[in-house]
């Protein structure tokens, strides 16, 4: 399974309510690049599943129409639900792309990585690409790519 991290872009600082903070005109720019660099690399019938924030929407419509909104991805959910969204390790799809928040998708690399409980820091717009795969019986996480706007 490939499960790729994608933090929502740069957005608002601040609006009626946090869900409805929208992309800021270089986010949009950063989410657009990062699409590009994702679409030429994944399958093009990959799950996408966005946090219900409006700023996670906008990311994930940079990349396809064909997404799912997933309340469980809210800004303030946990590991757990974010591996139980995506179907860790076996996976809903052989890719998922989760789009989703800080501290929460951090906090899903250093679990997957180092089976921490520590946030690491992922950029507005970066992503982090991890596959599941098994070697002589024993499961593994390896991390295929870590990209960020600025790099694409």
């Amino acid at each position: 399974m490939n499960l790729i991290l994608w933090r929502h872009a740069e957005a608002e600082d601040y609006a009626s309510t946090d869900l409805a903070r929208q992309l800021t005109a270089r986010g949009r720019k950063d989410a657009q690049a990062v699409a590009k660099w994702l679409r030429a690399r994944i399958e093009r019938h990959a799950v996408v599943l966005a946090s219900p924030a409006a700023r996670t929407v906008q990311t994930a419509e940079t990349l396809t129409d064909h997404y799912r909104t997933a309340d469980e991805l809210a800004p303030g959910c946990d590991v757990g639900d974010v591996l139980a969204a995506a179907g860790w390790p076996d996976g809903i799809a052989s890719t998922v792309v989760v789009v989703g928040h800080q501290p929460t998708l951090g906090s899903v690399a250093a679990y997957l990585l180092a089976g921490s409980d520590e946030s690491w820091s992922l950029k507005k717009g970066g992503l982090l690409w991890f596959v599941s795969r098994a070697r002589e019986g024993n499961g593994q996480t390896v991390l295929r790519a870590a990209i960020s706007a600025d790099l694409v």
